[in-house]
């Protein structure tokens, strides 16, 4: 297949990858039958999307897509002990992850229980002291006064901790990939347990705690009691889903869309306290919530206390939410002058061990591990491949990994772990998190390296960059974008569209901060759009567009609505360019 626009190489190294004759035939048979706008037809054949299916995938609803809970083993086992100890007033512990997901997911338990004038205890481990997950010593203790403790977002590999905690019972709601034997839990409600068929494979661990709410509230239901509004808490699963890097596929689309609804009310204390502190002065998309929220909401689990985000997310008052916004937003600034500090090192390493394996990986010596899964994600960005970053302290290295589309990491580390390697692995499809010997770290990358590449691992070109076709500054309308938004949330598995423009003129280039760039482009023939390349100047194309007399470039980037000062305009988020 030729390059397109023949660009073979770009000013970033890219070879461009457009639509193939077929999926242009299939568009525009699309467009003719459907009359939607060509552009928006590309997207929908991309997606795999039929003509009779265009107006059901345009329109998700949770009605048509959202699963019945009970499709999940354990499901009614553990929504009905869950209401058991509510009705025998019993004390419950909430033991989540210290990320978004876990985060989210104990603050939907916790609403939920608020709602009905009920609390829970909230126990998240820390991610240096503790580690990921239940541990002996915090289940034992929970099991002393709480009969019933809710581990969510963990505890489907935690055989010892589990076993630790009776008497108590214990119910697990996670979406980690399961091992062969389960925790002697009372229920393990897991979409990603060996005995369940995958088809609910991409939901995160919110979406499973949703459903053992909806699966709560129809238990209810049938005693004649009705239970908390559930709409109202989508948008923390619409958080979590993005944050946690799950697929936008199936209801998960449903639940994304929706609940960015939700969050535009501005009802949540904790939401409204973080978009404000971030400075978010309009509707939150599905990029909000994955890179201006979510990092912010992982800032205490990842540098400071692990609970934080969680206490955020539940919060009902609106002055305790501000102060906790506050701290995170500056916890997330610090973090960022420590990952900066890895990244820097870690990509450096990278570069010397080679970025064409299957298994692109670094490991360094008092690396913060609340910044390594930041710094595998950007390695794993920049190179088109799983991606795998080590703390090493006394000997013992933690780690996060992150993947690629069509790679299943998690059951990679998850296969190195049992064979040995590993002291400890496990995690899902996209990403990972593992514990290895100083000593066995070679050999465990390289065996992690041999079973991603019989995945495909490595296969494409590290930089191939993927476009829809082709468009013209004329066409970029707000109706475009308007249209081209029905076929989102866009996110990891669904990609925002991409469009080149060529042939373009380059005006009015200027620097913004540091390392921006804003311009204006050009057909040559009065039809011109605003661009903006962020950190266009830490790489090759700031200095080639801004240059005097630079002359004309292909531009390939994302179209979006730029609100500012209460004005809408159009522009382009600018990828990559090439000399035309």
């Amino acid at each position: 297949m030729s390059a397109f626009l023949d660009v073979e190489a770009s000013l970033t190294g890219r070879r461009w990858i457009g639509p193939t004759d077929e999926a242009d035939r299939l568009a525009e048979a699309m467009a003719r039958e459907t009359r939607l706008p060509l552009p928006l037809a590309r997207v929908l054949v991309a997606r795999g999307v039929a003509p009779e299916e265009a107006a059901g995938f345009l329109e998700p609803t949770l009605r048509e897509l959202l699963p019945d809970p009970r499709s999940l083993r354990d499901m009614e086992k553990a929504a009905a002990r869950f209401l058991r100890a509510l009705d025998g007033r019993e004390r419950i512990a909430v033991f989540a992850d210290y990320d978004v997901d876990g985060g989210s997911s104990a603050a939907l338990l916790l609403t939920w229980l608020r709602a009905i004038g009920r609390e829970a205890t909230l126990y998240i481990p820390d991610r240096i002291d503790e580690g990921y997950g239940p541990n002996v010593p915090a289940m034992q203790a929970l099991a002393k006064d709480h009969p019933l403790i809710v581990c969510v977002d963990c505890g489907t590999l935690s055989h010892e901790p589990v076993a630790a905690a009776k008497p108590a019972d214990v119910v697990i709601l996670d979406h980690h990939l399961g091992a062969e034997t389960l925790p002697e839990a009372l229920a393990v409600v897991n979409p990603n347990r060996l005995d369940e068929d995958g088809s609910l494979g991409h939901l995160c661990a919110a979406s499973v705690v949703f459903l053992m709410l909806v699966e709560a509230n129809r238990q209810l239901r049938e005693k004649g009691v009705k239970g908390p509004d559930l709409m109202g808490l989508l948008d923390l699963v619409a958080l979590a889903t993005v944050a946690d890097v799950a697929p936008l596929i199936g209801v998960n689309r449903a639940l994304v869309r929706q609940g960015l609804k939700v969050m535009a009310r501005r009802e949540r204390p904790g939401l409204v306290a973080l978009s404000d502190v971030a400075r978010l002065d309009q509707a939150p998309s599905a990029y909000h919530l994955g890179f201006v929220l979510g990092p912010r909401v992982n800032a205490g689990g990842r540098i400071g206390a692990a609970d934080l985000g969680a206490r955020l997310l539940s919060t009902a008052d609106r002055n305790e939410a501000e102060a906790l916004a506050a701290r995170l937003d500056k916890l997330n600034s610090e973090r960022r002058e420590i990952e900066n500090r890895v990244r820097d090192a870690a990509l450096a390493q990278a570069e010397e061990r080679g970025l064409d394996a299957p298994l692109v990986w670094a490991a360094g010596e008092g690396w913060h591990p609340g910044v390594v899964g930041i710094v595998a994600a950007r390695l794993k960005e920049a190179t088109n491949r799983p991606a795998v970053v080590i703390g090493l302290e006394n000997g013992i290295g933690k780690g996060s990994a992150r993947s690629v589309a069509g790679v299943d990491l998690g059951a990679s580390v998850q296969r190195v772990a049992a064979e040995g390697l590993l002291l400890k692995g496990g995690g899902h499809r996209m990403a990972a998190g593992l514990t290895v010997a100083a000593e066995a770290l070679e050999p465990a990358m390289a065996r992690l390296s041999e079973l991603l590449a019989r995945q495909g691992a490595g296969a494409g070109g590290p930089r191939d960059l993927r476009l829809d076709g082709l468009l013209m500054p004329g066409a970029a309308t707000a109706q475009l974008i308007e249209d081209l938004e029905r076929a989102g949330p866009f996110g990891q598995g669904a990609p925002a569209p991409r469009f080149a423009f060529p042939d373009m003129e380059v005006t009015g280039p200027r620097r913004i901060g540091e390392s921006h760039l804003r311009f204006s482009l050009g057909d040559g023939l009065g039809s011109r759009i605003e661009a903006v390349a962020f950190g266009a100047f830490d790489g090759p194309l700031g200095p080639a567009l801004s240059a005097g007399g630079a002359g004309r470039f292909h531009l390939a980037g994302k179209l979006e609505i730029n609100t500012w000062g209460g004005r809408r305009k159009v522009q382009l988020r600018l990828d990559d360019a090439a000399r035309a």
